[in-house]
């Protein structure tokens, strides 16, 4: 079955740390860009992070430059994401998106992050 599964989410305190993962299953994610995404009750969905085929370049919303880091293991089949120094405006469903121009686009259901003291 092809899909994307992430997991890692939990519940942490205000300056905790998350490692979230987005595992592909049924393809290969090497030829994709992967891109983390997070849904917050009540609001927009928002691009958090996003990573090239190569892993060359990464891109991150302003809100968690310094924070976060987005990484990849092609020879896993991985994505993921290192979450430093966590508040409460980071809580939300996060969700990794693969594509690529001529691709089939590929989307987890996404894993809990919730920032609580």
């Amino acid at each position: 079955q092809v899909r994307l599964l992430e997991s890692g989410g939990g519940l942490v305190q205000p300056g905790g740390s998350l490692r979230l993962s987005c595992v592909a299953y049924g393809f290969t994610i090497s030829p994709y860009t992967i891109t983390w995404y997070r849904q917050a009750p009540g609001k927009e969905r928002e691009l958090v992070a996003s990573i090239t085929a190569s892993g060359g370049r990464t891109n991150y919303v302003d809100s968690v430059k310094g924070r976060f880091t987005i990484s990849r293991d092609n020879v896993k089949n991985t994505v993921y994401l290192q979450m430093n120094s966590l508040d409460f405006d980071d809580t939300a469903v996060y969700s990794c998106k693969a594509s690529q121009v001529g691709r089939p686009i590929y989307w987890g259901q996404g894993t809990q992050v919730t920032v609580s003291s």
